[in-house]
């Protein structure tokens, strides 16, 4: 069971159960900034009316959706949640990363990234589980927030900014969990399947965006870009530390389209 101690992540919690599972949109009222609300979701406008409007035609649409938080991090004004969200009853759902950045007690943006689940894994994994030790989705090892934040800023610049796959054998621990539906388990699966990407992929270009730590946890926002001229995906890294290694790791990735609701991009 997730387990929710800060106000913020109450807050951002709340409102994704009260407007897209319950239907309720009086909540937006209380915790969305009425005036300065950001939106990067590009099927929403900005402004807190357009999140009550576009979380309504979705509950219409959805009425049996169910809402499921796993973990959720927060450093200083922002909080991030994965969660899973199954439209459908019996469906695979959604994997979805939300991250809001409060201002004045109220939330004033909001990104996210949002990837259907697929049926199988190549990993056995399902996208959501920790199999990690030990097998909980609190955050744990608060004191080791900056140490965790600065490594896995230096692995992810590594390996997926300067595409050097060295890093794999510095940074990962002999038991490494995957949950990118893509890739194995392991050093080698990690090894394995990121090589034939960046062959597949050798203009590649991946910008990081924004790092975002609490305790054993740490996410990634990037902008990344298979070649010169696409438009590339935003793509959310989360890893979990242990003992100075990363043991594990869940991401989605979303195209960014062509045109959007909204003219602020997707980071």
């Amino acid at each position: 069971m997730l387990t929710v101690r800060d106000s913020k992540a109450q807050i951002a919690s709340q409102l994704l159960h009260d407007v897209f599972v319950l239907g309720d949109t009086a909540i937006v009222d209380r915790v969305v900034s009425p005036d300065s609300y950001i939106q990067h979701n590009p099927l929403a406008p900005d402004g807190a009316d357009a999140l009550k409007f576009f979380s309504g035609a979705m509950r219409q649409q959805f009425p049996q959706a169910a809402f499921e938080p796993r973990r959720i991090i927060t450093e200083g004004d922002l909080v991030l949640l994965h969660s899973r969200y199954v439209m459908v009853p019996g469906t695979e759902g959604l994997a979805v990363f939300d991250l809001f950045r409060f201002e004045d007690g109220k939330i004033a943006e909001h990104w996210d990234i949002i990837q259907e689940v697929p049926a199988t894994t190549a990993s056995g994994n399902d996208m959501f589980a920790t199999l990690s030790e030990p097998r909980t989705e609190a955050v744990g090892q608060r004191w080791f927030t900056a140490y965790n934040k600065r490594l896995v800023t230096e692995f992810f610049d590594q390996l997926l900014v300067r595409k050097d796959l060295t890093a794999i054998d510095t940074y990962l621990g002999a038991e490494y969990h995957q949950h990118n539906p893509l890739l194995s388990d392991g050093a080698d699966g990690a090894k394995a399947g990121l090589g034939g990407y960046f062959e597949r992929s050798p203009q590649l270009s991946v910008t990081r965006k924004r790092v975002i730590a609490e305790g054993d946890l740490v996410a990634v926002h990037s902008h990344q870009i298979d070649a010169p001229g696409e438009r590339g995906r935003s793509v959310l890294d989360l890893f979990r530390v242990r003992d100075g290694k990363i043991v594990e790791h869940w991401d989605s990735a979303q195209d960014v389209p062509e045109t959007a609701a909204n003219d602020n991009t997707m980071f």
